[in-house]
């Protein structure tokens, strides 16, 4: 079992229950889902910058990556509707807890001139989304591979309704938000 699915299920979910003041445990937020998404713009004149995204990205996430394709042609940006654009990873269960806890332990703190998270990137429904500039500050990517920087996209999904219940919840998982 995942140290933070642990620690969710032994004390923050009581923490929550107590705070918000729920009676009903169905009601507690929990965490349901996390998308990764990296947007490539430049793939759609080299390949291999697509396929080398789509490893890494597996490697970070430790889980295969899915190719995401454009849904409209862009003349100006020569892009055909069906070409290959960037790929995306959907964690739940057990990688979602291990890749949050690795998230918040290693790399963030090794974000360069890292201040926290913006607390205002909460979508009003209770999911938090927020980029990441580089690849590298994952352990798991070694520097000396990297042909491109590549950024992305992190959205984390949660079942609760409002913002500050979500802000709340991540707040236990130790996410820094700034202040």
């Amino acid at each position: 079992m995942p140290r933070l699915l642990d620690l969710y299920n032994k004390t923050i979910k009581k923490d929550l229950q107590k705070e918000l003041g729920f009676k009903n445990v169905m009601q507690i937020p929990k965490l349901e889902k996390i998308v990764i998404n990296m947007g490539l713009g430049e793939a759609v004149n080299d390949n291999k910058i697509l396929k080398n995204a789509q490893e890494e990205l597996s490697l970070i996430s430790g889980q295969k990556s899915v190719l995401t394709r454009a849904k409209k042609s862009i003349a100006t940006y020569k892009l055909r509707q069906g070409m290959p654009i960037g790929c995306k990873v959907t964690l739940r269960r057990d990688r979602m807890y291990e890749f949050l806890d690795r998230l918040v332990n290693v790399a963030l703190p090794r974000v360069r001139d890292f201040r926290g998270l913006s607390a205002k990137s909460f979508d009003g429904k209770g999911n938090y989304s927020f980029g990441l500039k580089e690849q590298l500050v994952f352990p798991e990517i070694s520097y000396d591979n990297i042909n491109n920087i590549i950024g992305m996209d992190i959205t984390i999904v949660t079942s609760s309704k409002t913002d500050s219940d979500c802000k709340l919840l991540l707040k236990k998982f130790n996410i820094p938000f700034r202040n």
